[in-house]
């Protein structure tokens, strides 16, 4: 396994939408396992494809993660989560939550989310798969399941707000 570099804001290449996963052989398998060692490493709860350059409908979660339990992380004491060319069928109610980014690092901001989602996917063997989330499980896939279209958390606050720290963020990159 290894550790990718995760983009950052305001790299072009985020920006990009991802294309569905066709080829569910060792590459693929690959890449969900240094995608897990990197999200951990990082560490964060969810890392989407396009973060670390490849833009595939891919998506790791674990919200149970806890970066104080082991260090190096341990994959399998963990609850990973993979989603393959994944889509949100429903979304049900509204929650506020606040959100980061790997992508956008120590940046922090309130979002409106669904509360409830159901989440048709398939596993990294191609395998369909629904799951029905709420709460911080859902708020993390839609978190996740934007940077497939090439949005960021920051996309969804008022222009205002958005427009503010994506100036911040561009200057501070050019230093």
């Amino acid at each position: 396994m290894a550790i990718l570099e995760i983009l950052t804001y305001p790299d072009p290449r985020l920006a990009k939408t991802s294309e569905p996963v066709t080829d569910f052989g060792p590459e693929l398998k690959k890449l969900c396992d240094d995608m897990l060692e990197t999200m951990y490493a990082a560490p964060g709860v969810g890392l989407a494809a396009p973060q670390v350059n490849v833009h595939k409908q891919l998506v790791v979660i674990d919200i149970d993660y806890d970066s104080s339990d082991d260090d190096p992380p341990v994959l399998s004491n963990k609850n990973p989560r993979i989603f393959v060319n994944p889509r949100i069928t429903e979304k049900v109610g509204e929650q506020i939550c606040k959100e980061g980014c790997l992508s956008i690092p120590g940046e922090y901001e309130e979002v409106v989310r669904a509360e409830f989602v159901t989440v048709e996917y398939q596993d990294e063997n191609g395998k369909p798969h629904k799951l029905e989330a709420e709460g911080y499980l859902a708020v993390a896939i839609q978190h996740e399941l934007d940077h497939l279209d090439g949005r960021l958390f920051i996309d969804r606050l008022s222009l205002v707000k958005s427009k503010s720290i994506k100036k911040r963020l561009k200057r501070e990159a050019e230093k």
